[in-house]
Protein backbone atom coordinates (compact mmCIF):
# COMPACT_ATOMS: atom_id res chain seq x y z
CA UNK A 1 0.00 0.00 0.00
CA UNK A 2 1.44 3.39 -1.20
CA UNK A 3 2.86 5.63 1.95
CA UNK A 4 -0.34 8.00 1.77
CA UNK A 5 -3.47 5.75 1.67
CA UNK A 6 -1.64 3.63 4.34
CA UNK A 7 -1.66 6.72 6.96
CA UNK A 8 -4.86 7.44 6.38
CA UNK A 9 -5.96 4.00 6.56
CA UNK A 10 -4.29 3.60 10.00
CA UNK A 11 -6.43 6.89 11.28
CA UNK A 12 -9.74 5.63 9.55
CA UNK A 13 -9.18 2.10 11.43
CA UNK A 14 -8.95 3.99 14.94
CA UNK A 15 -12.42 5.72 13.76
CA UNK A 16 -14.03 2.93 12.74
CA UNK A 17 -13.04 1.32 16.14
CA UNK A 18 -15.04 3.90 17.77
CA UNK A 19 -18.20 3.14 15.43
CA UNK A 20 -17.88 5.23 12.31
CA UNK A 21 -20.33 6.06 9.82
CA UNK A 22 -20.45 7.36 6.00
CA UNK A 23 -21.82 10.39 5.31
CA UNK A 24 -23.37 11.09 1.71
CA UNK A 25 -23.21 14.52 -0.17
CA UNK A 26 -25.65 17.41 0.50
CA UNK A 27 -28.68 16.42 -1.21
CA UNK A 28 -30.36 19.13 -3.66
CA UNK A 29 -32.76 21.60 -1.91
CA UNK A 30 -31.14 20.84 1.74
CA UNK A 31 -31.99 23.46 4.36
CA UNK A 32 -28.32 23.96 5.28
CA UNK A 33 -27.06 27.79 3.80
CA UNK A 34 -23.79 26.08 3.33
CA UNK A 35 -21.67 23.34 1.94
CA UNK A 36 -18.19 22.26 2.07
CA UNK A 37 -16.47 19.26 0.04
CA UNK A 38 -20.22 18.46 -0.39
CA UNK A 39 -21.31 18.18 3.15
CA UNK A 40 -23.75 20.04 4.58
CA UNK A 41 -23.00 22.31 7.15
CA UNK A 42 -26.15 23.01 9.12
CA UNK A 43 -27.45 26.50 9.67
CA UNK A 44 -26.90 26.31 13.26
CA UNK A 45 -23.50 26.62 12.55
CA UNK A 46 -24.12 30.56 10.56
CA UNK A 47 -23.77 33.06 13.21
CA UNK A 48 -26.07 35.70 13.83
CA UNK A 49 -25.30 39.37 12.72
CA UNK A 50 -25.10 40.60 16.04
CA UNK A 51 -23.15 39.23 18.85
CA UNK A 52 -23.42 39.53 22.95
CA UNK A 53 -21.08 41.51 24.38
CA UNK A 54 -20.13 38.97 27.16
CA UNK A 55 -17.37 36.57 26.49
CA UNK A 56 -18.58 32.89 27.13
CA UNK A 57 -22.16 33.93 26.57
CA UNK A 58 -24.53 31.39 24.88
CA UNK A 59 -25.69 32.22 21.50
CA UNK A 60 -27.69 28.69 20.79
CA UNK A 61 -28.12 25.50 21.20
CA UNK A 62 -29.60 22.24 20.21
CA UNK A 63 -29.62 18.43 20.63
CA UNK A 64 -26.67 17.28 19.35
CA UNK A 65 -27.49 13.14 18.47
CA UNK A 66 -23.82 11.15 19.29
CA UNK A 67 -22.72 8.42 17.17
CA UNK A 68 -21.67 6.12 19.01
CA UNK A 69 -24.68 6.07 21.86
CA UNK A 70 -26.75 3.28 23.62
CA UNK A 71 -29.90 3.18 25.56
CA UNK A 72 -29.56 3.54 29.37
CA UNK A 73 -32.23 3.45 32.66
CA UNK A 74 -30.90 7.15 33.43
CA UNK A 75 -30.46 8.65 29.97
CA UNK A 76 -28.26 7.66 26.88
CA UNK A 77 -24.86 6.21 27.12
CA UNK A 78 -22.26 7.88 27.49
CA UNK A 79 -24.20 10.82 27.53
CA UNK A 80 -26.57 13.59 26.53
CA UNK A 81 -24.53 15.82 23.98
CA UNK A 82 -25.66 19.40 23.05
CA UNK A 83 -24.51 21.46 20.35
CA UNK A 84 -23.20 24.89 21.26
CA UNK A 85 -22.50 28.32 19.81
CA UNK A 86 -20.95 30.86 21.89
CA UNK A 87 -19.50 34.34 22.27
CA UNK A 88 -15.47 34.89 22.08
CA UNK A 89 -13.05 37.29 20.71
CA UNK A 90 -9.95 36.74 18.61
CA UNK A 91 -6.66 38.33 18.69
CA UNK A 92 -7.28 41.73 17.02
CA UNK A 93 -9.82 42.19 20.08
CA UNK A 94 -12.73 41.29 18.07
CA UNK A 95 -16.00 39.50 18.65
CA UNK A 96 -16.52 36.04 17.07
CA UNK A 97 -18.92 33.39 17.54
CA UNK A 98 -17.44 29.89 18.18
CA UNK A 99 -19.23 26.22 18.19
CA UNK A 100 -18.69 23.46 20.25
CA UNK A 101 -20.58 20.51 21.92
CA UNK A 102 -21.51 19.96 25.93
CA UNK A 103 -21.88 15.98 26.53
CA UNK A 104 -23.67 15.28 29.88
CA UNK A 105 -22.34 12.42 31.00
CA UNK A 106 -24.50 9.48 32.70
CA UNK A 107 -22.03 7.92 34.88
CA UNK A 108 -22.06 9.16 38.00
CA UNK A 109 -18.86 11.11 39.56
CA UNK A 110 -17.02 9.57 42.46
CA UNK A 111 -14.24 11.49 43.17
CA UNK A 112 -14.48 14.49 45.56
CA UNK A 113 -16.64 17.86 44.87
CA UNK A 114 -19.45 18.60 42.42
CA UNK A 115 -19.49 16.93 39.02
CA UNK A 116 -16.23 18.83 37.29
CA UNK A 117 -16.12 19.94 33.66
CA UNK A 118 -12.59 18.88 31.37
CA UNK A 119 -12.52 21.60 28.12
CA UNK A 120 -11.37 19.23 25.15
CA UNK A 121 -9.37 21.00 22.58
CA UNK A 122 -9.36 18.96 19.70
CA UNK A 123 -6.00 18.03 17.73
CA UNK A 124 -5.42 19.37 14.41
CA UNK A 125 -8.95 18.33 11.88
CA UNK A 126 -8.19 20.65 9.09
CA UNK A 127 -10.21 23.91 8.02
CA UNK A 128 -12.98 22.58 6.55
CA UNK A 129 -15.76 23.66 8.22
CA UNK A 130 -17.25 20.04 7.55
CA UNK A 131 -14.04 19.10 10.05
CA UNK A 132 -15.32 20.69 13.31
CA UNK A 133 -15.13 18.40 16.06
CA UNK A 134 -18.75 18.68 17.56
CA UNK A 135 -19.75 17.40 13.68
CA UNK A 136 -17.00 14.57 14.36
CA UNK A 137 -19.03 13.33 17.13
CA UNK A 138 -21.91 12.62 15.45
CA UNK A 139 -20.00 11.60 11.86
CA UNK A 140 -16.96 9.99 13.35
CA UNK A 141 -15.46 9.72 10.02
CA UNK A 142 -17.06 11.45 6.99
CA UNK A 143 -16.48 10.32 3.83
CA UNK A 144 -18.24 10.82 0.41
CA UNK A 145 -15.71 10.82 -2.23
CA UNK A 146 -14.95 15.04 -1.87
CA UNK A 147 -13.39 14.64 1.89
CA UNK A 148 -12.14 12.80 4.25
CA UNK A 149 -12.57 13.47 7.95
CA UNK A 150 -12.11 11.56 11.24
CA UNK A 151 -12.94 12.47 14.71
CA UNK A 152 -10.48 10.56 16.38
CA UNK A 153 -10.98 13.23 19.12
CA UNK A 154 -13.74 11.37 20.02
CA UNK A 155 -12.14 8.40 21.88
CA UNK A 156 -10.50 10.95 24.82
CA UNK A 157 -14.17 12.15 25.23
CA UNK A 158 -15.67 9.40 25.71
CA UNK A 159 -12.60 8.28 27.89
CA UNK A 160 -13.69 11.14 30.16
CA UNK A 161 -17.52 10.61 30.36
CA UNK A 162 -16.97 7.22 31.68
CA UNK A 163 -15.07 8.48 34.73
CA UNK A 164 -18.32 10.99 35.28
CA UNK A 165 -16.68 14.20 34.16
CA UNK A 166 -18.45 16.61 32.27
CA UNK A 167 -16.92 17.22 28.46
CA UNK A 168 -17.54 20.39 26.27
CA UNK A 169 -15.33 20.93 23.59
CA UNK A 170 -14.49 23.45 21.48
CA UNK A 171 -14.32 23.63 17.62
CA UNK A 172 -11.77 26.72 17.88
CA UNK A 173 -12.43 30.22 16.07
CA UNK A 174 -13.83 29.74 12.17
CA UNK A 175 -13.91 26.03 12.35
CA UNK A 176 -17.64 24.94 11.91
CA UNK A 177 -18.35 28.54 11.78
CA UNK A 178 -19.43 29.70 8.30
CA UNK A 179 -18.50 33.15 8.52
CA UNK A 180 -14.84 33.34 8.48
CA UNK A 181 -11.57 30.95 7.90
CA UNK A 182 -10.39 28.97 10.69
CA UNK A 183 -7.42 30.46 12.84
CA UNK A 184 -5.11 27.81 12.72
CA UNK A 185 -2.43 27.47 15.83
CA UNK A 186 -3.08 31.04 16.58
CA UNK A 187 -1.91 31.30 20.34
CA UNK A 188 -4.70 33.59 21.36
CA UNK A 189 -7.48 32.71 19.37
CA UNK A 190 -7.21 29.02 20.83
CA UNK A 191 -6.98 29.64 24.23
CA UNK A 192 -9.65 32.17 24.34
CA UNK A 193 -12.23 29.81 22.67
CA UNK A 194 -11.01 26.98 24.91
CA UNK A 195 -12.15 29.25 28.05
CA UNK A 196 -14.87 30.53 27.08
CA UNK A 197 -16.21 26.82 26.34
CA UNK A 198 -16.26 26.57 29.90
CA UNK A 199 -18.17 29.39 31.02
CA UNK A 200 -20.66 28.15 28.07
CA UNK A 201 -20.92 25.12 29.29
CA UNK A 202 -21.44 26.56 32.82
CA UNK A 203 -24.14 28.91 31.58
CA UNK A 204 -26.20 25.91 29.83
CA UNK A 205 -29.48 24.72 31.74
CA UNK A 206 -29.26 21.03 31.37
CA UNK A 207 -25.72 21.12 32.18
CA UNK A 208 -25.11 19.77 36.16
CA UNK A 209 -21.84 21.73 36.23
CA UNK A 210 -21.24 24.87 38.08
CA UNK A 211 -19.23 27.66 38.95
CA UNK A 212 -18.13 25.50 41.92
CA UNK A 213 -17.07 22.60 39.82
CA UNK A 214 -13.22 21.89 38.98
CA UNK A 215 -12.10 22.70 35.70
CA UNK A 216 -9.36 21.06 33.49
CA UNK A 217 -7.85 21.62 30.00
CA UNK A 218 -7.10 18.51 27.91
CA UNK A 219 -5.58 18.75 24.05
CA UNK A 220 -3.04 17.05 22.08
CA UNK A 221 -1.05 18.37 19.24
CA UNK A 222 -3.06 21.76 17.88
CA UNK A 223 -4.70 20.94 21.14
CA UNK A 224 -2.20 20.76 23.39
CA UNK A 225 -1.25 24.02 22.13
CA UNK A 226 -4.58 25.72 23.14
CA UNK A 227 -4.56 24.31 26.09
CA UNK A 228 -0.97 25.25 27.17
CA UNK A 229 -1.94 29.02 26.01
CA UNK A 230 -5.29 28.93 27.66
CA UNK A 231 -3.27 27.86 30.83
CA UNK A 232 -0.96 30.58 30.33
CA UNK A 233 -3.96 33.30 29.67
CA UNK A 234 -6.69 32.64 31.87
CA UNK A 235 -5.49 34.72 34.67
CA UNK A 236 -5.67 37.60 32.54
CA UNK A 237 -8.69 36.75 30.06
CA UNK A 238 -10.47 34.10 32.12
CA UNK A 239 -10.15 34.97 35.96
CA UNK A 240 -13.11 33.45 36.75
CA UNK A 241 -12.15 30.01 35.22
CA UNK A 242 -9.85 28.44 37.69
CA UNK A 243 -8.51 25.10 36.70
CA UNK A 244 -7.76 22.36 38.45
CA UNK A 245 -4.81 20.95 35.60
CA UNK A 246 -3.78 21.42 32.45
CA UNK A 247 -2.75 18.42 30.12
CA UNK A 248 -0.91 19.43 27.01
CA UNK A 249 0.80 16.64 25.32
CA UNK A 250 2.94 17.50 21.95
CA UNK A 251 2.11 21.41 22.15
CA UNK A 252 3.46 23.15 18.91
CA UNK A 253 5.11 25.99 21.67
CA UNK A 254 7.29 27.09 19.01
CA UNK A 255 5.62 27.27 15.08
CA UNK A 256 9.42 28.64 13.91
CA UNK A 257 10.27 25.04 15.21
CA UNK A 258 7.24 23.26 14.16
CA UNK A 259 7.43 24.85 10.83
CA UNK A 260 10.52 23.40 9.95
CA UNK A 261 9.32 19.73 10.47
CA UNK A 262 6.27 19.50 9.02
CA UNK A 263 7.70 21.11 5.67
CA UNK A 264 7.85 17.94 3.52
CA UNK A 265 6.51 15.92 5.88
CA UNK A 266 3.15 13.56 5.83
CA UNK A 267 1.19 16.50 7.07
CA UNK A 268 3.08 19.28 4.90
CA UNK A 269 -0.55 20.62 4.30
CA UNK A 270 -0.44 22.36 7.96
CA UNK A 271 1.76 24.98 6.26
CA UNK A 272 -1.07 26.01 4.50
CA UNK A 273 -3.66 26.13 7.13
CA UNK A 274 -1.40 28.05 9.12
CA UNK A 275 -0.48 30.33 6.27
CA UNK A 276 -4.25 31.03 5.68
CA UNK A 277 -4.90 31.60 9.12
CA UNK A 278 -2.42 34.05 9.94
CA UNK A 279 -2.99 36.36 7.05
CA UNK A 280 -6.56 36.53 8.26
CA UNK A 281 -5.75 37.52 11.65
CA UNK A 282 -2.51 39.68 10.43
CA UNK A 283 -3.51 41.55 6.63
CA UNK A 284 -0.62 43.18 7.37
CA UNK A 285 1.37 40.05 5.86
CA UNK A 286 -0.63 40.22 3.00
CA UNK A 287 2.44 41.97 1.10
CA UNK A 288 4.63 39.26 2.02
CA UNK A 289 2.95 36.85 0.73
CA UNK A 290 1.90 37.68 -2.36
CA UNK A 291 5.72 39.09 -2.82
CA UNK A 292 6.74 35.04 -2.26
CA UNK A 293 3.89 32.75 -2.82
CA UNK A 294 3.43 31.81 -6.32
CA UNK A 295 0.26 30.58 -8.63
CA UNK A 296 0.42 26.95 -7.30
CA UNK A 297 1.25 28.14 -4.17
CA UNK A 298 -2.15 30.09 -4.33
CA UNK A 299 -3.98 27.55 -5.51
CA UNK A 300 -2.88 25.11 -2.66
CA UNK A 301 -3.99 27.49 -0.39
CA UNK A 302 -7.62 28.02 -1.34
CA UNK A 303 -7.87 23.91 -1.80
CA UNK A 304 -6.33 23.47 1.71
CA UNK A 305 -9.11 26.04 2.93
CA UNK A 306 -11.40 23.74 3.04
CA UNK A 307 -9.58 20.13 3.60
CA UNK A 308 -9.70 17.81 6.54
CA UNK A 309 -7.17 16.09 7.87
CA UNK A 310 -7.31 13.13 5.80
CA UNK A 311 -7.85 15.30 2.56
CA UNK A 312 -4.34 16.85 2.91
CA UNK A 313 -2.57 13.72 3.52
CA UNK A 314 -3.84 12.14 0.24
CA UNK A 315 -3.35 15.45 -1.48
CA UNK A 316 -0.29 17.17 -0.28
CA UNK A 317 1.82 14.85 1.98
CA UNK A 318 5.25 14.80 1.42
CA UNK A 319 5.38 18.07 -0.46
CA UNK A 320 7.50 20.88 0.12
CA UNK A 321 6.74 24.72 0.51
CA UNK A 322 9.28 25.46 -2.41
CA UNK A 323 7.29 24.11 -4.68
CA UNK A 324 4.61 26.97 -3.65
CA UNK A 325 7.38 30.11 -3.67
CA UNK A 326 8.28 31.99 -7.13
CA UNK A 327 11.81 32.24 -5.48
CA UNK A 328 12.20 28.24 -4.40
CA UNK A 329 12.98 28.96 -0.95
CA UNK A 330 11.40 27.18 1.91
CA UNK A 331 9.01 28.97 3.72
CA UNK A 332 11.42 28.51 6.91
CA UNK A 333 14.17 30.40 4.14
CA UNK A 334 11.09 33.24 3.72
CA UNK A 335 10.93 33.33 7.91
CA UNK A 336 14.27 33.95 8.49
CA UNK A 337 14.45 36.60 5.70
CA UNK A 338 11.32 38.72 6.73
CA UNK A 339 11.55 40.60 10.36
CA UNK A 340 7.74 40.78 10.17
CA UNK A 341 7.51 37.01 9.99
CA UNK A 342 9.48 36.24 13.09
CA UNK A 343 8.03 38.98 15.23
CA UNK A 344 4.36 37.54 13.86
CA UNK A 345 5.36 34.28 14.96
CA UNK A 346 7.62 34.96 18.04
CA UNK A 347 4.11 36.60 19.29
CA UNK A 348 2.67 32.94 18.93
CA UNK A 349 5.26 31.41 21.47
CA UNK A 350 4.12 29.64 24.17
CA UNK A 351 6.29 29.58 27.29
CA UNK A 352 6.52 33.54 28.40
CA UNK A 353 4.21 33.16 30.77
CA UNK A 354 3.56 31.40 34.00
CA UNK A 355 0.56 29.16 33.44
CA UNK A 356 -2.54 28.56 36.11
CA UNK A 357 -2.58 25.72 38.38
CA UNK A 358 -0.75 22.58 37.39
CA UNK A 359 0.54 21.51 34.31
CA UNK A 360 0.86 17.86 32.64
CA UNK A 361 3.52 18.12 29.57
CA UNK A 362 3.97 15.13 27.15
CA UNK A 363 6.13 14.81 23.98
CA UNK A 364 7.17 11.55 22.13
CA UNK A 365 10.74 11.50 22.44
CA UNK A 366 10.94 10.30 18.41
CA UNK A 367 8.29 12.78 17.31
CA UNK A 368 9.75 14.69 14.64
CA UNK A 369 6.47 16.22 13.45
CA UNK A 370 6.23 18.51 16.14
CA UNK A 371 9.29 18.26 17.50
CA UNK A 372 9.72 17.02 20.96
CA UNK A 373 12.73 19.03 21.63
CA UNK A 374 10.66 22.22 21.11
CA UNK A 375 7.79 20.77 23.40
CA UNK A 376 10.30 19.85 26.46
CA UNK A 377 11.75 23.45 26.65
CA UNK A 378 8.32 24.30 26.65
CA UNK A 379 8.34 22.31 30.02
CA UNK A 380 11.60 23.75 31.00
CA UNK A 381 10.45 27.75 30.30
CA UNK A 382 7.68 26.34 32.48
CA UNK A 383 9.63 25.43 35.23
CA UNK A 384 12.07 28.09 35.65
CA UNK A 385 9.08 30.86 35.97
CA UNK A 386 8.40 28.50 39.17
CA UNK A 387 4.83 26.45 37.48
CA UNK A 388 4.21 23.36 38.75
CA UNK A 389 4.76 21.13 36.05
CA UNK A 390 4.83 17.34 35.67
CA UNK A 391 6.70 16.54 31.98
CA UNK A 392 6.54 13.50 30.81
CA UNK A 393 8.27 11.83 27.58
CA UNK A 394 6.95 9.17 25.80
CA UNK A 395 9.42 6.73 25.15
CA UNK A 396 8.68 5.42 21.67
CA UNK A 397 11.24 4.31 18.73
CA UNK A 398 10.94 6.35 15.60
CA UNK A 399 8.97 4.38 12.62
CA UNK A 400 10.51 6.45 9.84
CA UNK A 401 6.98 8.07 9.59
CA UNK A 402 6.26 11.65 11.33
CA UNK A 403 2.58 11.21 11.40
CA UNK A 404 3.03 7.77 12.93
CA UNK A 405 5.96 9.36 15.25
CA UNK A 406 3.50 12.06 16.26
CA UNK A 407 -0.04 9.67 16.43
CA UNK A 408 1.33 6.95 18.77
CA UNK A 409 2.27 8.44 21.84
CA UNK A 410 -1.39 10.49 21.95
CA UNK A 411 -2.45 6.52 22.39
CA UNK A 412 -0.11 5.39 24.46
CA UNK A 413 -0.12 8.15 26.77
CA UNK A 414 -3.86 9.38 26.95
CA UNK A 415 -5.20 7.07 29.12
CA UNK A 416 -2.09 8.03 32.06
CA UNK A 417 -2.62 12.04 30.80
CA UNK A 418 -6.76 11.32 31.71
CA UNK A 419 -5.91 9.35 35.09
CA UNK A 420 -3.88 12.63 35.83
CA UNK A 421 -6.37 14.79 35.38
CA UNK A 422 -8.70 12.68 36.98
CA UNK A 423 -6.99 12.99 40.07
CA UNK A 424 -6.82 16.64 39.54
CA UNK A 425 -10.70 17.50 39.51
CA UNK A 426 -11.10 15.47 42.90
CA UNK A 427 -8.77 17.90 44.46
CA UNK A 428 -5.36 15.49 44.96
CA UNK A 429 -2.24 17.68 44.56
CA UNK A 430 0.25 17.70 42.01
CA UNK A 431 3.70 16.96 42.33
CA UNK A 432 6.31 18.35 40.38
CA UNK A 433 9.44 16.92 38.34
CA UNK A 434 11.07 19.92 37.35
CA UNK A 435 13.96 19.09 39.51
CA UNK A 436 14.49 16.49 37.29
CA UNK A 437 15.05 18.13 33.82
CA UNK A 438 18.33 18.04 33.54
CA UNK A 439 18.33 14.42 33.34
CA UNK A 440 14.87 14.29 31.69
CA UNK A 441 14.79 13.02 27.35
Amino acid sequence: MPPRPRMLAAAIAAALALGAQAVPAAAAGASATQTSRGVEIPAFYTPPSELPGTDGTLIRSEPLPLALSLPGIDGPLPGRATRLMYKSTDANGEAVAVTGAYIEPAAKWRGDGPRPLVAVAPGTMGQGDQCAASMALEHPLQLNGQTVSVGYEDLSVYRLLLRGVAVVVTDYVGLGTTDRLHTYVNRVDGAHAVLDAVRAARSLDSASVTSGSRVGLFGYSQGGGATAAAAELQPSYAPDVQLAGTYAGAPPADLTEVTKAIDGSDLAGALGWSLNGFLQTEPALRPIADRYVNEAGEEALKDLSTMCVGDALFGYGGDSSTHWTKTGQSLSDIIRAEPALQDFLAEQRIGALKPAGPVRVATGTSDDLVPHGQARRLAVDWCDKGAKVTYVPVLLPGVGSGLLNHFAPLLTDQGNAVSWLTDRLSGKPAGSNCWSMPAQP
